[in-house]
């Protein structure tokens, strides 16, 4: 599976973006996608992860309420919207997947993109 994300840039605290991360491969419907973050200095940490159905969601508690995430399997597409952006969301955030269920997305997903740099100004 590969993996490609988009939407990044440079915001003011308060304001909105959506980020994409287009799946392709052969079975890439059949996988949980997830996003992480990686703040310069920190460690990386997970965002937000979906089942491959799309009918089950799980947020890390820092963006719960703010952080949206879906996907349009007939694009092969995962999104995060963020809302209220803070500037501790400031990060590079990688979607990443794998096929073993959303407990192994949000901890060891096999698969990674490239991320994409969020900033958010105060």
């Amino acid at each position: 599976v590969q993996l490609q994300a988009s939407g990044g840039g440079l915001v003011q605290a308060g304001d909105s973006l959506r980020l994409s991360c287009t799946a392709s491969g052969r079975t890439s419907t059949s996988y949980g996608m997830g996003w992480f973050r990686q703040a310069l200095g920190k460690e990386r940490e997970f965002v937000a992860a979906i089942d491959r159905s799309g009918t089950y969601t799980v947020y890390a508690d820092s963006v719960k309420g703010r952080f949206t995430i879906s996907r349009d399997n007939a694009k092969t597409t995962v999104y995060l919207q963020m809302n209220s952006l803070k500037p501790e969301d400031t990060a590079v955030y990688y979607c990443a997947a794998d096929n073993r269920g959303t407990t192994v997305v949000r901890t060891t997903p096999a698969y990674w993109g490239q991320g994409t740099q969020v900033t958010v100004s105060s």
